[in-house]
C-alpha cells in the first residue's frame, strides 16, 4: 500500500468544542490521505467550524445531512466518500487519541489483517474511570456478540475499527443510531477474514460533558446482535463480496501481469 493510504471518517453532531482539536491531531498521521467529516445536522457552531477547516486543509472532505439521522447514517455517508486503501472511524469528542491510529493500522499495512478493532480492555492503557454499569453492559454485549460470531473479541463497542477499504465500502449497513458497532462486527465475521485487536487508550466523557449513548442503545444492540448474526446471510451483507487473502493477491497479480519475483 502507498504511504498516503488512510481515510479517516469522522461523524459529528454538536462537537463545536472538540472538532478543530481532533482534526489537528488527525492531520499529523503520516499515512493520511483524507479526512471525511460528516455533520449530522448539528445545531451549534459545528457547521461553521467545519467550513473553516475545509477551506484551510485540502485533506478534508465535508458533507452535511439536512436532518439528524444518527451516527450510523453519518458513517454510511462518510464511507461512500472514501478513497483510501484503509478506512478507520474516529469520533470527534477526544475520547480516542488519533496518535494511536498508526499502531492500529500496522497489521493491515503489514498484510496480516483485513480488519483491526481497537480494544480498551485487551491490555489496559490510559483509561478514564467512569460508569461501572457501562462496563458491565459492554462486557455483556461483547460476550453475546462473540457467542454468535464465534470470534473472541474483547471490546465490540469500541469506536476504533479499521478496515481494508473494499470491505467497508462494499458492506450493506442497515442499522440505525449506534447500531453500527454490532452490525459491522457480525458482517466482517461472516467473511472469515483476518480480524485483529490492538490495545488503545480511552479518555471517556461523562453525560454532563456531552456523552450521548444511553441504555436504550444497549437494548437496541441486543436486537442487532440477534438480527445480523442469525437473520442476515453473507450474500445480503455485501453489495459485492470483498476479496481477501489469496484471492485478493491473485487478482492483484493478474492486474499487474503476473506474480512478482521476490
Amino acid at each position: 500500500m502507498e504511504a498516503k493510504c488512510l481515510s479517516v471518517v469522522v461523524p459529528v453532531y454538536n462537537e463545536e468544542q472538540t472538532l478543530a482539536a481532533i482534526v489537528e491531531k488527525i492531520l499529523e498521521l503520516p499515512q493520511l490521505l483524507e479526512i471525511v467529516i460528516v455533520d449530522d445536522c448539528s445545531t451549534d457552531r459545528t457547521s461553521q467550524i467545519l467550513a473553516g477547516l475545509s477551506a484551510k486543509y485540502g485533506e478534508i472532505r465535508a458533507a452535511r445531512h439536512d436532518r439528524n439521522r444518527g451516527k450510523t447514517e453519518a458513517l454510511k455517508t462518510g464511507f461512500r466518500l472514501t478513497k483510501g486503501d484503509i478506512v478507520i472511524v474516529q469520533d470527534a469528542d477526544l475520547e480516542y487519541d488519533p496518535q494511536e491510529i498508526p499502531d492500529l493500522i500496522a497489521p493491515i499495512l503489514a498484510g496480516h489483517a483485513d480488519v483491526v478493532f481497537g480494544s480498551r480492555f485487551l491490555v489496559r492503557k490510559a483509561s478514564r474511570v467512569l460508569y461501572f454499569y457501562h462496563f458491565l453492559g459492554n462486557k455483556f454485549l461483547t460476550f453475546l456478540s462473540n457467542l454468535l460470531t464465534n470470534i473472541n473479541l474483547t471490546d465490540v463497542e469500541t469506536c476504533y475499527k479499521a478496515f481494508r477499504g473494499d470491505i467497508i465500502r462494499q458492506m450493506r449497513i442497515d442499522s440505525r443510531a449506534f447500531g453500527f458497532e454490532i452490525e459491522v462486527t457480525a458482517k466482517v465475521a461472516k467473511l472469515k477474514c483476518a480480524i485483529y485487536e490492538a490495545p488503545i487508550s480511552y479518555y471517556g466523557r461523562t453525560y454532563e460533558e456531552g456523552k450521548k449513548i444511553t441504555g436504550w442503545d444497549g437494548l437496541a444492540a441486543i436486537y442487532y446482535i440477534v438480527r445480523f448474526n442469525l437473520f442476515c446471510s453473507l450474500e445480503r451483507s455485501y453489495h459485492h463480496r470483498p476479496l481477501f487473502g489469496r484471492a485478493a493477491i491473485a487478482l492483484e497479480q493478474a492486474g499487474s501481469g503476473g506474480p512478482k519475483e521476490g
